[in-house]
């Protein structure tokens, strides 16, 4: 069983805006709240918030059971969870497995849970990143494209490849910061202009 398990990785990742996704064995990692309910926001890792605790248990429920992982939830938290401090990670099941039979009392082979159908039919709903840029920013992707200064036809080769280049990414930052510094300039205009008006 566990040569089974050895392909399979958790992988976690921060999206530009701040969405975070895991998945494991390339499908999304399910949240468990109707087993364990410490957050119904998105997991979280390097630290030890609610949002780390629900994904340690998810992890652990994962392989194990939720008996254990509600027993181990703290310690998996702040040995591994914390630990994964980058916007990108990747956890094999076997690490996983060998922090459960390192820190947990019974025998491995009682505690390892195979994949199931119905984990392998969790559909994988994976952010798409210039759709999210779009939805933040209120605006279309040819209003993107007309903003960064390229083609439509470049906006939407990003969204099929859900990627944007390094460039992309930076120049959408610049834009976000002018947006937020563009309302600040205008809610002190407002303000001048009331002071002036009284």
């Amino acid at each position: 069983m566990a040569i089974t398990l050895n392909n399979h990785v958790f992988k976690g990742h921060k999206a530009l805006l701040g969405s975070r996704f895991v998945t494991y064995g390339e499908l999304e990692l399910p949240k468990r709240f109707e087993l364990y309910s410490m957050t119904q926001n998105d997991f979280d890792w390097g630290n030890s918030s609610k949002g780390a605790k629900q994904l340690a248990f998810s992890m652990l429920c994962q392989l194990t059971d939720d008996k254990l992982a509600l027993q181990y939830v703290d310690k998996f938290t702040d040995d591994v969870v914390k630990t994964l401090n980058s916007r990108d990670w990747i956890l094999s099941a076997s690490d996983v497995l060998k922090w459960v039979e390192a820190n947990t009392q019974k025998p491995m082979m009682q505690k390892l849970k195979p994949l199931t159908k119905s984990t392998k039919k969790i559909k994988k709903q994976k952010s798409n990143v210039v759709k999210d840029v779009c939805k933040e920013l209120h605006i279309t992707q040819k209003m993107l494209a007309e903003i960064l200064e390229v083609p439509e036809g470049t906006v939407s080769s990003w969204a099929v490849k859900n990627e944007i280049p390094r460039l992309g990414k930076k120049a959408i930052e610049f834009y976000i910061l002018n947006v937020k510094n563009q309302k600040i300039v205008d809610s002190y205009r407002s303000f001048k202009e009331l002071l002036e008006a009284s």
